[in-house]
Order: structure tokens, then C-alpha cells, then sequence
């Protein structure tokens, strides 16, 4: 079982950049496709982006893309979200997620396919 723990949320200005990174624990994280979803109050958990185990393959959602980039350091058994040009409607509270299933190069963007979560940070984007 693995552990997950967000950091790096905070409040941003429109048109600035925030990086989030997940630290897993318990686990290696190359035993693991990650994803990043987001929530805002009153609305569903949302796909953002994920990547395959190795890091070799990426998904986004179309609304990040080409503005968020989804990385990891199997190494520092890390995963980090940069999000670049934040708009308000990037305010939500982002979580990275685990996916134990060996898919090979398939990535999949609903919350069903992950398996572990974890608590999650927020960001705020004023405009």
C-alpha cells in the first residue's frame, strides 16, 4: 500500500505558476501510473493529468493542455504537477492518485481506475 501527501497549493495571481508535488511513501512509485485530479466546492472530482509508470507516456485533460506538465522522479519516489498560466478557473483543491494496475501505455482519466489518494492541497487563483 502506498501513501500519498500533496504539496506546493497556495494563491496565485491569474497568468502566474504554481508546481504541486506528491511524495509517496510506503511504496515505490514506479510501481504506480499517477494521476492528477481536481475538485471544486460543489462540483466532481476532475481528471487533470496522469502518467504512465515510467514517465514515458502522459494524458491531460483538454483544459490544461499545453499550460499544465505532468512529471515524476521515480528516484525521489515524487510526482509533480507544473501548472502554468493559471486561470480562476483552475481554483480547486488538486489530488494525485495511484493506479496499481499494470496497464503497459494505457492511462486512464477517471477516479475509478486509482486506487490510492491522497488528502490533497489547495490552489487559488484570483484574477
Amino acid at each position: 500500500q502506498v501513501q500519498l501527501v500533496e504539496s506546493g497549493g497556495g494563491l496565485v495571481q491569474a497568468g502566474g505558476s504554481l508546481r504541486l508535488s506528491c511524495a509517496a511513501s510506503g511504496r515505490t512509485l514506479s510501481s504506480y501510473a499517477m494521476g492528477w485530479f481536481r475538485q471544486a466546492p460543489g462540483k466532481e472530482r476532475v481528471f487533470v493529468a496522469a502518467s504512465t509508470r515510467s514517465g514515458g507516456g502522459t494524458l491531460y485533460a483538454d483544459s490544461v493542455k499545453g499550460r499544465f506538465t505532468i512529471s515524476r522522479d521515480n528516484a525521489k519516489n515524487t510526482v509533480y504537477l507544473q501548472m502554468n498560466s493559471l486561470k480562476p478557473e483552475d481554483t480547486a483543491v488538486y489530488h494525485c492518485a495511484a493506479d496499481s494496475v499494470n496497464r503497459g501505455t494505457v492511462l486512464y482519466g477517471y477516479p475509478n481506475a486509482y486506487d490510492y489518494w491522497g488528502q490533497g492541497t489547495q490552489v487559488t487563483v484570483s484574477s
